[in-house]
């Protein structure tokens, strides 16, 4: 019978992450511009490093990633097997925690590999088969590899549940049961969860021993000096948008936030290939080329950079002046950690987010934990970039030049062309041609909560219940449990409230996911004409 959480006696702080990381760990994440850990890595690296069992309550945004990533890559040996599984509620978070992983392991012999739904499998597969060592993944996809075969956990040493209460909100509880199972009885397992209920206490009592118990509070403020802002933007149209707001804007630097590496890599690529000096900041970059990026913008021979989360680590430039979130952050606390990079020493700064039409509930969700209403903003126009490149020339022209005078004046005087014509033609030629404005969007609304209905081709008979139902569609469609409304399960077939209309794609992975051995099939709702029920209402 495992014994209750031990209780949580403060250790000793750390100086630094010295006293906490062993080499070769600890020169790459000094290099990432970790210096000072924070709470709830200064109280779960140390036991996890010892071997025990971690139960931490602690949002994302505290730092709970270096805190069971950095003991977990600690613990690996050269052996081409999978050992250690991060276990994550969403897609998105796998791809996120894995990337951050891959950051923290730069420079050493380590493969680090994401596997989730709505992605083909045979990658996944290749990507086990060459030897990966730590594996993150969604519940639902690690099944699918443990049943094929294609995912053997013999040797797995440590199991991290991050945001635990998440995966068992959607549904992944069973799962998550079964996964654990799995594993070798006498592996090390860390949970971390946002609260602790009843159903997350279970898990632990079921799958943890005696373990360690950490709560930290999270970070959910802003500084005061910094306006925020959004504006909606089309995914396609993200990357004019940034062009355009880079072009008016008046901040002495810039720093552009992605999710991924990849994401960063492709919009520094694409903003130096628009004529835009930039440089880009993520887990790849080597320790001197980053300090080179660093001095340069604090310089001021470099205006913008493009940076992941991990990567902007401890750029502390007080030059920039403006934050362009490029992708919403998944976290409040992300977004508190992305704005605080500008507003310093005293400066005023600006925080731009780019919001996709059916991204607002995400919006509010920074909005209810900032408590700050951020302030809707239009991207420029073509003719607001025009003016503002005309102010610029205007403000770049010498206080005098006699030369320049004289060849006016005998150019006007021989073709009898008006002086203030010729000014506005020199000064067109220099600002360049006026942007085409972005293709005008339909008006988006936020969905509403009951949102269109679909017919998914399971039901009671089939013992199927809601979460079971909530698990597969948004693991497989990803959304979130917030974007499902009302689920009416029937004999043969339920019926589901969705709150934004599902991609062709969407529906195709999500009617293969399979709930009780059967697929879902999911359609649109056709009503009672467009459906038959077989069996006992």
């Amino acid at each position: 019978m495992p014994t209750p959480a031990a209780p949580d006696a403060p250790p000793r702080a750390p100086r630094d992450l010295a006293d906490l990381v062993p080499e070769p760990l600890l020169g790459t994440v000094l290099d990432l511009g970790f210096v000072r850990p924070t709470p709830v890595q200064e109280r779960a690296i140390p036991p996890l490093m010892a071997g025990r069992d971690l139960v931490g309550v602690a949002q994302t945004g505290t730092g709970k990633t270096a805190a069971f990533g950095l003991p977990l890559l600690a613990r690996l040996t050269d052996r081409r097997a999978v050992q250690a599984l991060v276990l994550v509620p969403t897609r998105e978070l796998a791809l996120q925690v894995a990337d951050a992983l891959a950051g923290f392991a730069r420079g050493l012999d380590v493969a680090v590999t994401a596997v989730y739904g709505g992605a083909p499998f045979l990658p996944q597969k290749r990507a086990l088969d060459a030897g990966a060592q730590v594996v993150v993944g969604t519940p639902g996809r690690v099944l699918d590899h443990l049943d094929r075969g294609t995912l053997r956990l013999a040797d797995v040493g440590l199991v991290v549940l991050d945001e635990a209460d998440e995966m068992l909100r959607m549904g992944f509880a069973e799962d998550v049961d079964r996964i654990l199972s799995a594993t070798p009885p006498h592996r090390q397992v860390a949970l971390f969860s946002a609260t602790m209920p009843p159903a997350i206490a279970a898990v632990a009592a079921r799958h943890l021993r005696a373990p360690v118990r950490v709560e930290v509070a999270r970070q959910s403020t802003t500084a005061a000096g910094v306006r925020q802002t959004f504006a909606v933007v089309p995914h396609r149209h993200k990357l004019e948008a940034l062009v355009r707001v880079l072009a008016t804007d008046d901040a002495d630097a810039a720093l552009v936030f992605t999710r991924t590496r990849a994401g960063a890599e492709e919009t520094g690529a694409a903003l130096v290939a628009r004529g835009i000096p930039a440089a880009t900041l993520s887990g790849d970059v080597a320790q001197k080329d980053r300090e080179r990026i660093v001095e340069r913008l604090r310089s001021g021979a470099l205006d913008v950079v493009v940076a992941t989360d991990v990567a902007a680590r401890g750029l502390d430039v007080d030059r920039i002046g403006l934050v362009v979130n490029l992708d919403v952050p998944t976290e409040p606390e992300s977004y508190v950690h992305r704005v605080g990079r500008t507003g310093r020493a005293g400066r005023s700064g600006r925080a731009l987010t780019f919001v996709t039409p059916a991204e607002r509930h995400r919006l509010r969700a920074i909005e209810r934990a900032t408590r700050v209403a951020l302030e809707e903003v239009a991207v420029p126009t073509g003719e607001q970039v025009a003016a503002h490149r005309v102010a610029r020339v205007l403000a770049g022209l010498p206080a005098s030049h006699d030369l320049a005078r004289r060849a006016v004046a005998e150019h006007c005087a021989a073709t009898g062309t008006d002086p203030a014509e010729l000014a506005a033609a020199l000064l067109a030629a220099a600002a360049g041609e006026v942007p085409a404005d972005l293709p005008a969007e339909p008006a988006h609304t936020a969905p509403a909560r009951t949102g269109r209905r679909y017919r998914v081709a399971v039901g009671r008979t089939h013992g199927v219940r809601p979460e079971h139902i909530v698990g597969a569609i948004t693991n497989e469609g990803g959304l979130r449990g917030a974007d499902l409304g009302r689920i009416d399960i029937r004999s043969t077939f339920s019926l589901v409230e969705i709150g934004r209309d599902l991609t062709p794609e969407a529906v195709r992975r999500i009617g293969g996911a399979r709930v009780a051995g059967r697929p879902l099939r999911i359609a649109p709702d056709r009503g009672p004409r467009g459906r038959r029920e077989v069996g006992p209402r």
